[in-house]
């Protein structure tokens, strides 16, 4: 085990290039996807590491599960013992799980309140609500998916703008962004330092459904028009966790991207470009990440099973 079993906690530091690059050199489809994936599987190695530390540094403190085996030299020579780090890898560890909860309670407990908001309206795709305060987001999950848009915002937007609220609303759900967005929330709260990917995944999502919308309505200056309205009348949206035209951000640079020529299509950037260079970065990183952890895990399996008795 030795070091490695520490690299996963702060590899993530290999991906903040790509997490600034991604957004403005790769289609949004692709940043969105490449940095949740990093994001996941960055964070998975981190929290099983967090643990093999928690558990290795424990071995020797009293009242411990482990069997005695693991007092003999022989073991603690084997093992990174620090008994510093391992009682502070408890509360950390604890803090990673709770946070996780959390956030899965949460979304869920928003998903669930705007379904029963929604429990005696039509069961139509598109429910409009007769509200003065101007919103709209998409609504996955519930038997169907849903756009849920205020009068007070469809009385804000021309005929045309409509139609691209309604096309971004069901990108949105056609692409399952809301997964994407918990995937990288659940990994920023198990790693601190993926919190920049997190920024950018909430960013490239909205990118990826203004390109699905523009490609739709035959318009990007028309997205451009809708969503410049709809976050100049928007306020904080009842239900923060889920994506919508107006979603908190840098809308400036969504309409400015909107105003440029469509985004190139790649499979992977060129090596010899800068955000190529980043991109293979945080894809090292992760397999390191990787490797790290299953390595760690299995002579942690190992050395337990040879030091616990028949």
């Amino acid at each position: 085990m030795g070091v490695f079993v520490f690299l996963p906690l702060v590899l993530p530091l290999t991906a903040w290039p790509i997490a600034r690059l991604a957004e403005q050199h790769l289609h949004p489809r692709a940043a969105t996807r490449l940095l949740t994936g990093v994001a996941a599987m960055m964070a998975s190695c981190s929290t099983v590491c967090l643990g093999l530390v928690m558990v290795v540094g424990t071995a020797q403190l009293p009242g411990n599960p482990l069997p005695d085996g693991w007092s003999d030299p022989e073991v603690r020579a084997a093992v990174p013992y620090d008994e510093v780090a391992g009682k502070a890898a408890i509360p950390a560890l604890f803090a990673v799980l709770l946070a996780c909860g959390r956030t899965l309670w949460r979304h869920g407990r928003v998903r669930r309140g705007a379904h029963r908001a929604l429990a005696g309206m039509p069961g139509t795709e598109v429910v409009v609500l007769p509200d003065g305060v101007p919103y709209a987001y998409a609504l996955p999950g519930g038997g169907r998916d849903r756009v849920v848009v205020t009068t007070a915002l469809l009385d804000c937007l021309e005929p045309a703008e409509r139609r691209a609220l309604f096309a971004h609303e069901r990108a949105h759900l056609a692409a399952r962004h809301h997964r994407f967005l918990l995937a990288v929330q659940l990994a920023a709260q198990a790693n601190p330092f993926l919190r920049p990917l997190r920024t950018a995944v909430s960013y490239t999502a909205e990118r990826w459904a203004d390109e699905e919308a523009a490609q739709k309505v035959g318009s990007r200056r028309t997205v451009a028009r809708a969503i410049g309205k709809a976050a100049l009348v928007s306020r904080a949206t009842p239900v923060p966790t889920l994506a919508g035209l107006a979603a908190p951000g840098p809308v400036p640079r969504r309409v400015t991207a909107l105003l440029g020529p469509a985004p190139v299509v790649r499979s992977w950037p060129s090596v010899f470009t800068t955000v190529g260079l980043a991109a293979w970065g945080a894809a090292a990183g992760t397999a390191v990440s990787a490797m790290s952890s299953a390595n760690s895990a299995v002579t942690m399996f190992f050395i337990l099973y040879a030091a616990t008795p028949l």
